[in-house]
């Protein structure tokens, strides 16, 4: 199974040039590795970059419409993206994402043909209180809900307290969790690791974590540390 290396860059950088410099630099230090590399720019960006796999960091759950302001998975497949975020943790919390609508998107997702990045987490406060594995069986279940063919899902475990806090989950807890995880999944869907990810600790969650790739966040917009990051899960 081929590691997967994503970088969701949300809403960053401010510049066409900038997001242009960024992708060129880790398009040419990535040459010839071993692991697959998506990049997940934000969607003004997804015209300009060519050379590497695209992902969009979210999409709607309808092909066309009267939809301000949405983007269609129809839209992101015409501008050769092949795979999106979905489920993320600040769309939850900043747009009162549910899991039923996480739900409706991944449906639609599947039926486009883009490959789903589908993230899940519990917070501080879920983990305080000894409810984080209630929680993410709950955000599979029904996030995955209806949905028999898992081929092209891919899980992306994002505590919550972790994101961009630079408080990264140890290596044991991220082991336990994904090993949770799997009950719930096929033997062969690619579970990742997210949430303060550097190139000083990525190898360790391949490698001792088991997880099967990296969802990289602020470190995936530095090309020189994001390269590092990927080549240490080779």
């Amino acid at each position: 199974m081929k590691k997967l290396i994503a970088a969701n860059w949300k809403m960053n950088p401010a510049s066409q040039k900038q997001a242009e410099d960024i992708f060129n630099g880790i398009k040419e230090g990535v040459k010839g590795v071993a692991v697959e590399v998506v990049i997940c720019p934000s969607f003004v960006y997804l015209p300009l970059l060519k050379g590497l796999t695209l992902g969009a960091q979210d999409m709607f759950w309808e092909e066309k419409g009267p939809f301000t302001g949405e983007v269609s998975g129809a839209m992101l497949k015409d501008l050769g993206v092949e795979y999106v975020i979905i489920g993320h943790s600040e769309r939850r919390k900043y747009f009162n994402e549910t899991d039923e609508l996480i739900n409706k998107k991944i449906k639609k997702a599947s039926e486009t043909g883009l490959k789903v990045i589908f993230c899940i987490g519990e917070t501080a406060q879920e983990r305080d209180a000894g409810k984080k594995n209630e929680v993410l069986e709950k955000q599979i279940k029904q996030g995955l809900a209806g949905i028999d063919n898992l081929e092209n899902i891919n899980i992306a475990y994002e505590p919550v307290w972790a994101i961009g806090t630079g408080n990264n989950c140890s290596v044991e807890n991220t082991k336990e969790s994904i090993d949770f995880i799997r009950k719930f999944v096929k033997e062969n869907t690619r579970i990742l690791y997210g949430g303060s990810v550097k190139s000083d600790n990525s190898g360790l969650y391949i490698k001792e974590a088991g997880a099967n790739g990296l969802l990289v966040g602020g470190a995936s917009l530095q090309a020189e540390e994001f390269i590092k990051i990927i080549k240490s899960a080779e």
